[in-house]
């Protein structure tokens, strides 16, 4: 049953970018991949239009400069089908591997909108950077206080939503936002939210991580303005019904 469409942010990913289609295209469900490739200057859309006429799931669209992640998955969000939506990342941080078990939640209809959490239970993660660690729990813990739900990991990369829900989500932040601005909309929505445990493949700078200081900054903002500020009807173009939320796939 081919109902998955996967969302790929790609922003100078070569290293990693073939390795990551040829490991999405094996997981079951799939019906796309949807591959934005931002503005990137080193080899990835060469590298990204040789794997479209290798696999026929792999849908490339191209931006012309580099305008951040939250806008290339806007950008990839609008170009989906499928009735599930996740977002992979294009550095191999996450193993596609897993994504299955995120999107199980909602193919048992228990829920609508998944995380991965890197927290929940601690599976394989390389150790990193502890100030990353610590900004991530003080983001997370912030954004609980203002939606009231107990997620605890905002800034995963693996987020699974209902297609309809996401498709229908008016995205305003910039940069590394959508995390938080996601969260907020899908609480303000009344989803049903689940986390399951994920293992995490982190980078150094050196490797080529990109977040840093000034996103984390950003995201405090987004927590109060997004919560505050940013009305339900203002965070939809339409508004799923609670019916459609609760029916089975």
């Amino acid at each position: 049953m081919k109902l998955l469409s996967v969302v790929v942010p790609a922003y100078n990913e070569k290293l990693t970018i073939r390795v990551v289609i040829e490991e999405l295209v094996k997981v079951p469900n799939i019906l796309e991949i949807v591959v934005v490739n931002d503005g990137s200057t080193d080899g990835t859309r060469e590298i990204l239009e040789q794997l479209a006429s290798e696999y026929s799931e792999l849908e490339v669209i191209h931006h012309l400069h580099n305008k951040g992640k939250t806008a290339a998955l806007k950008t990839g969000f609008q170009a989906t089908r499928g009735d599930i939506v996740i977002v992979q990342d294009a550095d191999l941080e996450y193993s596609p591997q897993e994504i299955q078990n995120v999107i199980e939640p909602i193919l048992d209809n228990k829920a609508d909108v998944v995380y991965g959490s890197r927290f929940l239970v601690r599976k394989a993660a390389r150790v990193l950077y502890f100030s990353h660690y610590m900004a991530n729990k003080f983001l997370t813990f912030l954004s609980d206080v203002f939606t009231n739900v107990n997620i605890t990991d905002v800034e995963t990369c693996y987020k699974a939503f209902r297609g309809d829900i996401i498709r229908n989500m008016i995205i305003k932040s910039k940069g590394f936002g959508f995390e938080i601005e996601v969260t907020a909309k899908v609480a303000k929505l009344k989803c049903r939210i689940y986390e399951v445990p994920i293992s995490y493949y982190g980078r150094t700078y050196e490797e080529g991580k990109k977040i840093g200081l000034k996103d984390g900054i950003q995201a405090i903002w987004y927590i109060i303005y997004f919560n505050l500020f940013c009305s339900l009807k203002q965070s939809f173009y339409s508004l799923p019904s609670q019916k459609s939320l609760a029916k089975t796939i």
